[in-house]
């Protein structure tokens, strides 16, 4: 079995295949609407694959659905481990602070 892609892929995958079985429609039917392959949406819903935000406009369009529902609650921490915990706030404000010490 294919592996997941990241914890993001896997929620977006989710959410996508939950509105699309809520409108009892098949990935083939989705697929068409959305104007994506519907393997390529199999894969994303499976969470094998991150969709592009095309493709996921796409498919939030043919779902009638706000693509940000299914990115909502989604940060950085669900894709694979980050160099840095650091936002460009507190980048920033580090940097400030260096630059007051004279660094």
């Amino acid at each position: 079995m294919p592996r997941i892609h990241s914890e993001a892929a896997r929620l977006i995958g989710q959410r996508i295949r939950r509105a699309r079985q809520d409108l009892g429609i098949s990935l083939e039917n989705l697929g068409e609407l959305a104007e994506v392959n519907w393997t390529s949406v199999g894969k994303i819903e499976r969470g094998v694959s991150s969709p592009t935000t095309e493709t996921l406009i796409r498919i939030a369009t043919a779902l009638e659905v706000d693509a940000g529902d299914f990115l909502h609650g989604i940060t950085a921490d669900a894709y694979n481990a980050r160099h840095h915990q650091l936002t460009a706030r507190e980048f920033i404000e580090a940097r400030t602070h260096a630059g007051r010490r004279g660094l």
